[in-house]
C-alpha cells in the first residue's frame, strides 16, 4: 500500500480539521496520484472534503467506528482489518492511505512508498504525520521545489528499502 500526505518541515499536516495550506500544485499531484485508485481515509477526512463528498473517480473507502455511519459512494468500513481485507482485491500499488492523522498511524506499517509533499515552512498544527526521515525510509525520488503564494515545496517518494521493509 502507499500512503500520500503534505507535511510542513516539523512532518505537520493539519489543524482544527483542516490542512495546512491550500496548495493546487499539491492538490494536482494528489489527485494525479489517486485518480482511479482506492483511497482509504477516516469520516473526518471525508467529512472536510468539498461538500463532505467522496473524491470522484476513486474507490473511496472509509474508516469509521461508528456503525450509523453511512455515506453515499463510499464503502464504509469499521477496523484496520476489514480496510486490509477489503484491499486484497487491489494491487499494492493502487491502494492509497489519505488519511488523517489517526488513520496514517493505523496503517504506516502496512504501507511501502510514501507519496509525501513536503512543503518549506512551519504552520500551527494539532496533527502530525511519523517523521519518515527518524524512521529510516528512504527517499528514492524528488521534484525540482514548487513555488506557489510564496511557500515551497517539493513532491518526494520514500521508499522501505532494507532493515524498512521489516514489519
Amino acid at each position: 500500500m502507499n500512503a500520500i500526505v503534505v507535511v510542513d518541515r516539523n512532518w505537520a499536516i493539519g489543524r482544527e480539521g483542516g490542512l495546512l495550506v491550500h496548495l493546487p500544485g499539491d492538490l494536482k499531484y494528489f489527485k494525479t496520484k489517486t485518480l482511479g485508485k482506492v483511497n482509504v481515509v477516516g469520516r473526518k477526512t471525508l467529512q472536510s472534503f468539498p461538500g463532505g463528498k467522496p473524491l470522484p473517480g476513486r474507490t473511496n473507502v472509509v474508516l469509521t467506528r461508528d456503525k450509523a455511519f453511512e455515506a453515499e459512494g463510499c464503502v464504509i468500513l469499521h477496523s484496520r482489518e476489514e480496510v486490509l481485507e477489503y484491499a486484497k482485491q487491489y494491487a499494492d500499488e493502487d491502494v492509497f492511505i489519505s488519511g488523517g492523522a489517526e488513520i496514517y498511524r493505523q496503517f504506516l506499517d502496512d504501507c511501502s512508498t510514501f507519496y509525501v509533499t513536503k512543503i518549506d515552512a512551519e504552520f500551527e498544527a494539532d496533527r502530525y504525520f511519523p517523521d519518515l526521515d527518524e524512521l529510516g525510509l528512504e527517499v528514492t525520488w524528488a521534484s525540482e521545489v514548487q513555488e506557489e503564494k510564496g511557500i515551497k515545496y517539493r513532491f518526494l517518494r520514500y521508499d522501505r528499502t532494507g532493515e524498512t521493509c521489516q514489519k
